[in-house]
């Protein structure tokens, strides 16, 4: 494996009215770990969605994903039962770029670690006669008995499920992912 030295860090922080500290919080967990952390920040807000600024915020966004070694996703729901968007978007960029991911997600208990569990409890969910699990439109809720949906699960080389009190803000999962990004790069 190619040396990690810049980990891209994905989730739902940047949108905390405190996003700072907890980028302050992240990044010094990243140097402990001989890291450095490429922590996204949020587009600066314009008076009336300026489609120029927005296209070269993507593009300054797309280097920086590009020069990361690796990633750590934050998968915790937000904003509903799936992890944030913008998210899930830098996850699949990471992973065509062939960069190793691993990834975190924070629930407040045990029953919403599973992702159908999370659609039920946020959206509603009916078990159909054929035993597959549908929403209130009908629409099949993929069911695997996994934390989230087979396609970011499969591609984050760990994916730590922590059970906390206070989902957007614990990093117990960062701790976690360092963790076990050291070992991997062993």
């Amino acid at each position: 494996m190619k040396p990690v030295r810049s980990l891209w860090l994905a989730g739902p922080e940047a949108w905390l009215p405190d996003s700072d500290i907890q980028a302050s919080r992240q990044r010094a967990l990243c140097l402990e770990a001989g890291l450095e952390a490429l922590v996204p920040a949020r587009m600066p807000v314009g008076d009336a969605g300026d489609e120029l600024e927005a296209r070269q915020f993507y593009a300054a966004r797309m280097a920086q994903l590009r020069q990361a070694d690796a990633g750590v996703i934050n998968l915790t729901p937000f904003r509903g039962p799936t992890a944030d968007t913008a998210t899930v978007f830098e996850a699949g960029v990471l992973a065509g770029l062939g960069k190793p991911t691993f990834a975190y997600m924070n629930v407040t208990s045990e029953l919403r670690a599973e992702y159908v569990a999370r659609v039920d409890a946020d959206l509603g969910a009916i078990l159909d006669e054929n035993r597959v699990w549908r929403d209130t439109e009908g629409c099949m809720i993929e069911d695997h008995g996994l934390p989230e949906t087979v396609m970011l699960w499969g591609e984050a080389r760990r994916l730590f499920v922590i059970v906390t009190d206070d989902p957007l803000r614990d990093l117990t999962g960062l701790e976690l992912c360092l963790e076990a990004l050291a070992l991997y790069a062993e």
